[in-house]
C-alpha cells in the first residue's frame, strides 16, 4: 500500500507568511530544515519552479519516505536527506546547496509523529516513552524517565519544560519506576499536581521537556544557526518557526547578536571581538497566526516567526 493512503499530512504552520518571508524567487534554491510531511516545502516549489531546487532534511525516515513519494512529481528540483539539521553545513556541500536564498526552520512537531501512538511522543494515546526523531539514535524518553538521579530528573523538568512542579513531578517518578508507557507517565504526572493549572494538561510540560531532552533539540538548533551565516547567499532569508519560549529564546539571541558589529560586553571601553554584522532583522518582531489559522489548525496557537536576512 501506498504510504499516500495511509499518511494524514501535517497542516503547515503561516503558509503564506512562510512564502512571503522566505522573498521566495523564481528559479531560486532553498532549505526546508524540518521536512516533515513536506507540506511548506510543497509550495515552495510551486513557487520557485521551474528551475528552482528544495533541498529537504529530516532526521524521520519515515518522513522522508512519505515526501519522496507525495512530491515525486518534481523529479530533479527536490533533494532529500535523512539526516539532522545540526548537521546542516555538511548536508548541504554535499547536495551542492551552497549558496542558498533561503533556509526555513518550522520546530513543531508533525501530526505523523504525534499521531502514531509507537513513537511515544503524545500523551493522549498509549504507546512507548520512545520520543526519538531519528530511529536510529539510542536514548529514549524511557532512559531518561527510568535512569536519571531524582534531583537531576527534577532539574530537566523545571529547565526544559518550564514546569516548576518539576521536584514534585520527579519524586513521583522515582518512586514509581520503571515507567514504560505514555499514558502511565502522563496519569503519574496529573496525580503529582495538586491542581491543574491553566487550560493545558499537565503532563504538556515535562513530555516537552524529555523530548528536548532526547533529541538534544536546543544544542542542535543553536548548532544549525551557526552554520546557517555561511550558506545564505546575499539577500537570502533566514526563517524560523517555534513553538516555546525556549526554542524563541535562542531564535531571537541569535538573529539580534548576527545584526550587530560589536557583541562585546556592555563595559569594554573598545571593541575586542572583531565580529561584524551578518544578518538584518526582517519586521519588528515576531509573526503570529492569525485568529482563522488557529480555529483551522489549533495547534499553530503558539507558533512565532522570525525573519533575518543575509548582508
Amino acid at each position: 500500500m501506498s504510504l499516500l493512503t495511509t499518511t494524514k499530512y501535517h497542516n503547515p504552520v503561516l503558509l503564506e507568511e512562510v512564502k512571503q518571508a522566505l522573498n521566495l524567487q523564481l528559479g531560486g534554491r532553498y532549505v526546508d530544515c524540518t521536512l516533515g510531511t513536506g507540506g511548506h516545502s510543497m509550495s515552495i516549489l510551486e513557487e520557485i519552479s521551474p528551475g528552482g531546487q528544495l533541498l529537504g532534511i529530516d532526521a524521520d525516515s519515515e518522513a522522508i519516505a512519505i515526501t519522496r513519494e507525495r512530491l515525486d512529481k518534481y523529479g530533479q528540483s527536490l533533494a532529500l536527506a535523512n539526516d539532522n539539521f545540526k548537521n546542516l553545513k555538511k548536508i548541504c556541500v554535499q547536495h551542492n546547496f551552497n549558496p542558498v536564498n533561503g533556509i526555513l526552520f518550522d520546530l513543531g512537531l508533525s501530526s505523523l509523529q504525534l499521531g502514531d501512538a509507537s513513537r511515544g511522543f503524545s500523551f493522549q494515546t498509549d504507546g512507548p516513552l520512545d520520543m526519538r526523531f531519528s530511529l536510529l539514535q539510542k536514548l529514549t524518553a524511557a532512559d531518561i524517565v527510568n535512569t536519571t538521579p531524582q534531583a537531576k530528573l527534577a532539574q530537566l523538568i523545571e529547565d526544559y519544560g518550564e514546569d516548576y512542579r518539576g521536584r514534585q513531578i520527579a519524586k513521583r517518578i522515582v518512586e514509581e519506576r520503571p515507567i514504560t508507557s505514555t499514558l502511565q507517565l502522563a496519569h503519574l504526572i496529573r496525580q503529582s499536581a495538586s491542581k491543574s493549572h491553566g487550560k493545558i494538561n499537565p503532563a504538556t510540560k515535562t513530555f516537552q521537556a524529555l523530548r528536548i531532552a532526547v533529541n538534544r533539540e536546543l544544542g542542535n538548533l543553536k548548532t544549525a544557526l551557526e552554520q546557517s551565516i555561511d550558506l545564505l547567499g546575499f539577500n537570502g532569508r533566514l526563517v524560523v518557526i517555534s513553538y516555546h519560549s525556549l526554542e524563541d529564546r535562542i531564535v531571537k539571541d541569535f538573529m539580534r547578536r548576527e545584526a550587530k558589529d560589536c557583541i562585546c560586553p556592555p563595559l569594554t571601553p573598545t571593541c575586542v571581538c572583531g565580529h561584524t554584522a551578518t544578518l538584518k532583522i526582517i519586521g519588528k518582531g515576531i509573526i503570529t497566526p492569525p485568529a482563522s489559522e488557529i480555529k483551522a489548525n489549533p495547534r499553530s496557537r503558539s507558533a512565532k516567526m522570525r525573519i533575518a536576512e543575509r548582508i
